[in-house]
């Protein structure tokens, strides 16, 4: 890393003439040259303003890879007749990718999302003197300088005085206590729901096929010793609409069952 920032730092700097004739050649001949040279020429100021986000952890060839692409889109957006120089353009964008990256990367959950999100941690901790909790009032101050809701102040500080925990237990001794053994949803998900679905419609179906592969008697049988509402009917009651023995009506039942049981394996 070291070796890379004392390279870009021997780079020239170009002139004003001569990033306006660069930029001039990108913007009217899609010349990759010239952009080549309006880029490494303003890698050092990249390597200058990654150095002012050291302090959230991350690592510094991170910091500046990102604002090296930040860079890169400014330049190709950069327009030379505006009268501005292109590294007063190009801080703006190449912030922007460091924030992204650092929001993106700081934690596994994404810690800021709305813009005053993004302003308040980004600002919070340089408004804020000392290591202790704001009061009230320290909040009120750091909200009316960023013009953000006092309530947001309050909950950005919670957040950043936060860390992640791991859902599973990293140890034996966290088993406990870890989140996964308190915030698990005993209810069935979705995947779980339509695998019981797909398995009761499949049933349905196969025992729609396997009743209809039986004499009209015997799917009489089983339908009023089995499916049907209420209270099921006896081998009696069904003996006598068949005029035929109790045990005859177990008979054809028994072997109704196993047909149908071959059927739906099937």
């Amino acid at each position: 890393m070291q070796s890379y920032i004392q390279a870009v730092n021997r780079l020239p700097y170009l002139s004003q003439e001569e990033e306006l004739d660069l930029s001039r050649r990108l913007r009217n001949d899609n010349d990759l040259e010239a952009a080549r040279q309006l880029v490494l020429s303003h890698l050092r100021v990249v390597v200058s303003v990654a150095r002012g986000y050291m302090g959230y952890g991350l690592p510094q060839a991170d910091l500046i890879q990102e604002g090296n692409i930040g860079l890169m889109k400014a330049v190709k957006r950069f327009d030379p007749e505006r009268g501005v120089r292109l590294v007063s353009f190009a801080i703006h964008w190449i912030k922007a990718e460091i924030h992204e990256f650092i929001i993106r990367n700081w934690r596994l959950v994404k810690i800021a999302t709305t813009k005053s999100q993004r302003k308040l941690f980004f600002n919070l901790r340089s408004l804020k003197e000392g290591h202790e909790s704001l009061n009230r009032e320290e909040i009120g101050i750091i909200a009316k300088t960023l013009n953000v809701k006092p309530e947001e102040v309050a909950e950005m500080e919670t957040r950043l005085g936060g860390r992640d925990i791991a859902l599973e237990p990293v140890g034996e001794e966290d088993e406990g206590a870890a989140p996964i053994s308190y915030l698990a949803d005993e209810h069935a998900g979705p995947l779980q729901l339509l695998e019981a679905k797909q398995k009761e419609q499949m049933l349905g179906e196969g025992l729609s096929a396997a009743l209809a592969s039986l004499d009209e008697r015997s799917r009489r049988i089983i339908e009023a010793r089995w499916l049907q509402e209420g209270e099921a009917a006896t081998l009696h009651e069904l003996a006598a609409e068949f005029s035929v023995s109790a045990e005859r009506i177990r008979q054809i039942e028994q072997k109704a069952m196993q047909k149908m049981r071959s059927n739906m394996a099937a």
